[in-house]
């Protein structure tokens, strides 16, 4: 029985530090995944999707989707309507979290939380990339400049409407610089798309 307490005792340390747990997680640390179902029935931890567990006295933030994902895609960068919401530009509340791989990467398979993968390649994929510490995870998400920059090369997944409410927000509320916005618009290859739009709310 101390055996069993002292091991349910690591678990749930592992858990406290690193915010969200695994199975390979309990497993890395030579401990059953079976742990983790007592643990449940216990209301040690909760579990949050297949093989995703979290403390059950966490306090949960609305971005624990984006460290679920990060946790399971951990090459993967936050992008598109998911950046928007965590930068709090627009007014979008996607159900899914969208985020950015490599165009060779293979296709994660992952049922909860749901996910839209988008391919990038080059300096697309490797620039503007920002990193945030949510539930304990490290999460990389595309900074706000970046995001728009996206938007619009991506705005026939999205909606031209998105993109341009994004780039009128960003501007009046000055969350990044002209310089900024041109950069990345360079990067994804869209400044004559972005141009004009751009000079209009100058």
């Amino acid at each position: 029985m101390a055996k069993n307490i002292c091991k349910i005792d690591i678990v749930l340390k592992y858990a406290q530090k690193h915010g969200i747990i695994r199975v390979r997680d309990v497993i890395s640390q030579g401990i059953h995944p079976e742990y983790l179902r007592r643990m449940c029935e216990k209301g040690l931890l909760t579990k949050m999707g297949r093989g995703i567990y979290i403390p059950a006295n966490s306090e949960i933030s609305p971005n624990i989707g984006l460290a679920q994902i990060s946790k399971r895609i951990p090459q993967g960068v936050i992008c598109l309507l998911s950046a928007l919401q965590f930068h709090d530009i627009g007014t979008q509340s996607p159900f899914e979290v969208w985020v950015g791989i490599d165009r060779k990467a293979a296709k994660p398979q992952i049922d909860y939380p749901p996910v839209r993968v988008v391919r990038f390649s080059g300096q697309a994929l490797s620039e503007g990339i920002e990193e945030y510490k949510i539930e304990g995870v490290l999460v990389k998400i595309y900074n706000k400049a970046k995001t728009i920059a996206d938007c619009f090369k991506y705005r026939n997944k999205i909606g031209f409407d998105v993109a341009l409410e994004a780039l009128k927000d960003c501007h009046s509320r000055r969350l990044c610089t002209n310089d900024e916005l041109w950069k990345y618009a360079k990067i994804c290859r869209v400044s004559n798309v972005i141009k004009p739009y751009l000079e209009a709310i100058l």
